[in-house]
């Protein structure tokens, strides 16, 4: 798939999964957001650059460390993400938290801007995640921290079959190289060609608990990266969709609903204090 139309794949597949978003993912990526949370080392007054944030799942609870004399922004190239995350910090009175409509790879911020970058979970979607990181870098203060999360390897991921069924009835792949950046330690070489040092990377494996077939095809088909291939389906092909969807997790069925297999990855380092 070419770039360009990967991006804009993206940006109207995660407006038209917004609104299913927060209820389908919240508990189920909190192992996620917790490892980050453990790395960020946020001091009270920091400016942070948070990327492909959402709605602002992670975003406000970094915002809540950070105090009222510090300062978030968060970033997502869908439109209705920011949307919602805006109505968010609005209505919980968030003074610190700005949400900006933006493409990961070309920052419009200054050099050395911030003292701290973030991405949960977002690093997988982008057509050029080393440009990505090479922007990082470059908006963050000599010094400063960059700690990003992405899924880990397909085969510790029980839901991954969502993409071959997806892409089985499209014309090309939805997320060709979703999984990549989580097998084995490949998240280090874009972080050492950004020019980053002393990083570390860590793993983590988790279930998501979904209390039905049902909740699970929603997060899989309406909230998350193929929403917008799904929302084109005709009924027919949408029933076929989810039926193989379900056989695909039936293994991991409990008493008390779905256990799905997953793995998550961090990676953090640092700008060179010379940089």
């Amino acid at each position: 798939m070419k770039p360009e139309l990967q991006r804009r794949v993206q940006r109207y597949g995660w407006d038209k999964a917004a609104k299913f978003y927060e209820n389908s993912w919240q508990t189920q990526l909190k192992p996620a957001h917790d490892l980050l949370l453990e790395n960020v080392e946020i001091k009270p007054g920091d400016s942070i650059l948070d990327i492909a944030a959402g709605t602002g799942l992670i975003t406000f609870q970094m915002a809540k460390l950070l105090g009222p004399s510090g300062r978030i922004i968060a970033t997502d190239i869908s439109d209705e993400m920011i949307k919602i995350g805006t109505a968010t910090a609005q209505s919980n009175r968030f003074s610190n938290v700005e949400f900006k409509q933006m493409d990961a790879e070309i920052l419009s911020f200054k050099n050395s801007s911030f003292d701290m970058v973030t991405c949960s979970l977002g690093l997988m979607y982008l057509p050029d995640p080393d440009r990505a990181l090479q922007e990082m870098y470059r908006v963050l203060k000599p010094g400063g921290k960059v700690v990003v999360v992405v899924w880990g390897s397909r085969k510790r991921c029980g839901w991954a079959e969502i993409f071959p069924i997806v892409d089985a009835r499209v014309s090309s792949d939805v997320c060709p190289m979703f999984f990549q950046l989580g097998e084995g330690e490949n998240l280090n070489y874009p972080f050492k060609k950004a020019g980053f040092e002393n990083f570390t990377l860590k793993k983590i494996s988790t279930n998501l608990h979904y209390n039905t077939a049902d909740e699970a095809c929603q997060a899989s088909f309406l909230g998350g990266p193929v929403a917008m291939a799904y929302s084109r389906f005709d009924e027919k092909t949408r029933n076929e969709a989810q039926q193989e969807f379900r056989a695909s997790i039936e293994s991991f069925k409990t008493k008390s609903g779905y256990d799905i297999p997953g793995e998550f990855v961090v990676s953090f380092g640092y700008k060179p204090i010379l940089a």
